[in-house]
């Protein structure tokens, strides 16, 4: 292995809000434990990237710029060579994070009192986003079978055809559940879709994160018509943990689409741009790193299979949703005695266990008794958490 995943810098007093829960609980530096809730890694950003941006800092002028043309053809060449979808530069517009894009985006393409779908659980940002701007959610519960999810087309199609459902919020890969859904998933939806004059906002901010056996599929990169009806929100902040560069890529194929979703950006911010160094990693990163990604996945899918192992030994009881996509493992609990009451579950992890996932239910209703683990961390801290987990659980 060329990189290193096992050394990194610790985020205490750093700003960082999981980080400081866990200190909140007791947690100290000397104890040598992490956090597996916020979605950013714990994994040193990848060498290439900081020597670059030093080269860039020493002999760059840091004043107002935009994305060069350099910068745009980057962007597509990684949508090409990873993801073989033909973008064009034109149809990126800029946005400091894909939050700040799908809020942006129900904004412009909906008005107060419209229905927006969403297949939940799902990413809790995506439900503030509806209800904060007076639209109406449109809950597409996913389908639970056995510890897998699948999409409910019978509720979904019924949903779509209500002339008030005007948009799809579509998180794909899906958080938390960690599915890729199949190019026969994603044609269905927006054969529906299109049917029914649905918008489709396509957040894709894990689309490179894929797990062996399983292939990402660009929503737009169906058909013309397809990408006539939707946006899709790419960012380099999972893939290289550059989330603090806000720095997102918004393709919107359609220039109708486009210019109303710009004229909506120039609302809150005259001169929409993302930071100057943001863009300088996210081209240096799709340029020079994709082998650091590669090696990063291996590690990612070594911890999920520990996990599984380990689970399925000593807590049968819990059942684990196959991750296909994202580096967030998404645990069932409510079979365990603990797992009942999902609020003590919580204080139990936090004050006993001192495991500090993202809780079920902040993700909606039916993610009550699961646990979200972030699994892109330093291997040994997985197998330290499990035994942890060992230790807590077996006095209940």
């Amino acid at each position: 292995m060329k990189y290193d995943f096992e050394n990194f810098n610790k985020r205490f007093n750093s700003g960082s809000g999981k980080w400081n829960e866990a200190k909140s609980f007791g947690v100290k530096e000397s104890d040598d434990i992490i956090p597996f809730s916020v979605a950013d890694m714990e994994f040193s950003t990848a060498p290439e990237i900081i020597e670059g941006l030093k080269q860039k800092i020493e002999t760059t002028i840091l004043g107002y710029e935009n994305p060069t043309p350099e910068y745009l053809e980057t962007v597509c060449n990684w949508l090409k060579v990873r993801h073989n979808w033909n973008a064009k530069p034109e149809w990126i517009l800029p946005s400091h994070g894909i939050v700040d894009a799908f809020f942006t985006a129900v904004k412009t393409y909906t008005n107060e009192g419209d229905g927006v779908m969403l297949m939940t659980p799902v990413y809790y940002p995506m439900y503030t986003a509806i209800k904060s701007t007076k639209r109406v959610l449109v809950d597409n519960k996913l389908i639970y079978n056995d510890g897998k999810y699948e999409i409910d087309f019978d509720d979904f199609e019924r949903k779509a055809a209500d002339k008030n459902t005007k948009m799809l919020i579509l998180c794909s890969p899906h958080n938390p559940c960690g599915r890729v859904f199949t190019r026969q998933e994603l044609s269905r939806i927006a054969e529906i879709c299109l049917k029914n004059n649905v918008f489709v906002v396509s957040d894709e901010i894990h689309f490179d994160l894929i797990m062996p056996g399983h292939t990402h599929t660009v929503f737009a990169s169906l058909s013309d018509d397809v990408a006539d009806n939707c946006i899709v929100c790419t960012a380099p902040s999972k893939t290289f943990n550059l989330a603090g560069l806000q720095t997102s890529n918004i393709f919107i194929p359609n220039p109708e689409h486009r210019e109303k979703f710009l004229n909506a950006l120039k609302l809150s911010n005259p001169n929409p741009k993302c930071n100057l160094l943001g863009y300088f990693a996210c081209e240096i990163a799709y340029k020079n790193c994709s082998q650091w990604l590669d090696e990063a996945l291996n590690v990612i899918n070594t911890n999920k299979n520990i996990i599984e192992n380990f689970v399925k030994q000593e807590f049968p009881e819990i059942k684990i949703t196959p991750l296909e996509g994202t580096y967030l493992m998404w645990l069932n609990c409510r079979g365990l005695s603990i797992g009942k009451n999902f609020k003590e579950l919580e204080r139990i992890n936090h004050e006993e266990a001192k495991l500090f996932f993202d809780e079920g239910y902040i993700f909606g209703e039916q993610g009550e008794g699961f646990e979200r683990w972030n699994i892109a961390c330093p291997t040994r801290y997985i197998n330290d958490a499990l035994e942890r987990m060992k230790k807590t659980y077996r006095k209940y």
